[in-house]
């Protein structure tokens, strides 16, 4: 499960209206609490992508490694990733598993139609290696 409160829930909700048509992206921070990812904080990052940002993300390494270090100093660790499907369902696509690394988070993907946030689902990393690596739903609490 991911908890999160009302305000970065909505915050990557408008993140993905703002950029919209392309697609938002950006980095959850917060903690593991008996097997329960909690946001504490979101981090908006830049979408590097020139070549089809209305369909594909990248957050620079610079943006990653200052988000940990965020994180680190304020004793939370990376619990996840966000990023928005403009006209495009709140779904994992094959090319955001094969994009996906990090196992054990959490990644949160918000549907915007014609500019305006409908849908936000999440989905958790789970397996132990490439050939394994699976996205599994995951229920979001809103707090």
């Amino acid at each position: 499960m991911l908890k999160i409160s009302n305000s970065d829930y909505a915050a990557i909700r408008k993140h993905g209206e703002d950029t919209y048509p392309h697609e938002c992206c950006g980095v959850l921070l917060g903690r593991m609490d008996d097997g329960t990812r909690v946001v504490r904080e979101t981090v908006r990052c830049g979408n590097t992508r020139d070549d089809s940002p209305h369909n594909r993300y990248n957050i620079a390494p610079q943006e990653l490694i200052a988000a940990q270090r965020k994180g680190r100093e304020q004793g939370m660790d990376i619990v996840g990733f966000y990023h928005s499907h403009p006209d495009h369902p709140a779904r994992w696509s094959t090319t955001d598993l094969n994009e996906a690394h990090w196992f054990a988070c959490s990644y949160v993907i918000t549907s915007v139609e014609a500019g305006i946030a409908s849908r936000t689902y999440s989905f958790v990393l789970a397996g132990n290696d490439e050939e394994s690596k699976r996205f599994e739903d995951e229920s979001i609490e809103v707090e």
